[in-house]
Order: structure tokens, then sequence, then C-alpha cells
């Protein structure tokens, strides 16, 4: 994620900026004169944040309405993910209007002009990260898994593991379980 800092114009400017991303525990890939590239999205609040305390060194961080629905439409997809065991309609795009406070078909577009993929795959994609993250540290079962991600079935799961990873889920806890193993002898 890149952001557009306005009246960013010295190394002392730069040196600010280091210190409240500093301060506020966010990551970045470049700082530049103008711009800050994030290593990862950040929340909205901690958008909002950083902006002010921008503002008080007398720095304006620049964001787009576009931007900030991009930054929310990835905040819920997050939450449908890390805690679906909580949600009480599970219907994705219902789910996602809902806490966004948009229709979908806008958002959709949206997001695809913006990211350049849609909600969907994003969606598929933070799904099968939460998968990853389960087999390796949740030692859960597969079907549990799928349980608790709101899959269809074990064999959904399954086959869009396999398309997104090229690997089966068995395979990838496999190769992570003699990858640990590995490391341990070392």
């Amino acid at each position: 994620m890149v952001l557009l800092i306005r009246n960013m114009e010295s190394e002392r400017c730069k040196a600010i900026v280091k210190e409240e991303l500093k301060k506020l525990d966010i990551r970045y890939k470049y700082i530049d004169l103008g711009e800050v590239e994030l290593s990862s999205s950040i929340s909205v609040e901690k958008l909002k944040l950083f902006g002010d305390a921008l503002q008080d060194s007398g720095l304006e961080l620049m964001m787009s309405q576009k931007t900030l629905l991009i930054e929310r439409i990835k905040e819920a997809v997050h939450q449908f993910v890390y805690f679906s065991d909580d949600i009480k309609n599970p219907n994705f795009s219902d789910f996602i209007s809902e806490k966004v406070n948009y229709d979908y078909n806008y958002m959709s577009k949206t997001f695809s002009e913006v990211e350049g993929l849609t909600i969907e795959k994003y969606f598929i994609q933070q799904r099968i990260n939460r998968v990853k993250e389960l087999l390796v540290y949740g030692g859960l079962s597969l079907s549990e898994i799928s349980y608790k991600l709101l899959y269809s079935s074990v064999a959904h799961l399954a086959n869009q593991f396999k398309k997104v990873t090229g690997l089966t889920p068995f395979n990838f806890r496999q190769n992570k379980d003699n990858s640990s193993r590995k490391i341990t002898h070392i």
C-alpha cells in the first residue's frame, strides 16, 4: 500500500514520518519524499492515527475516498476470515455490505479498479492463508478447518487450496512438518 504525503519536502520530514510509523508499529518498505510504501495493509483506525500524527507536524496524509473504502473492505474480509465463528449471517457479500455500509456491486467494481483483482479473489487468498496457518499451527483436522472457515465441504476446501497453492492440504502440512524437523535437527 502506497501512501502519499503532502508537504514532505526534506530529510527532516522523512525522519518525522519514520518516527510516527515506528510509534504506531507500522512496517514499511520504503520512504521517499512525498510517499511511503507500507509492507501490508493497516486498519482504517491506524491510518487515521497516522494521519493525525502527521498533521501535528505540518504534513498531510492524502487519502482518497476509494483508498479508504478499499481498506474498509479488506478489514471486513479479514473479520470474515478470522472471526467466522462469531458471524450470524455467513453470506459473504451480505456481511461485507453490512460492515462497510455500501452496495456490494459498487464495492466490487471499485475494489477491482484499485487492486486489480476481485473482492472474491482477495477473499480466497486470505482464506487460503488462514487455512495454511491452521494447518501449520492450529492442530485442527481438515474437517474442523473446513467447518471453522465456513466451507461447504472438505472437498471444496481441498480443491480451492490445491488450485491456489498447487498442493493438497495434506501435502502442505506434510512439507511444513518435514521442514520443521529439518530445522530442529540442525
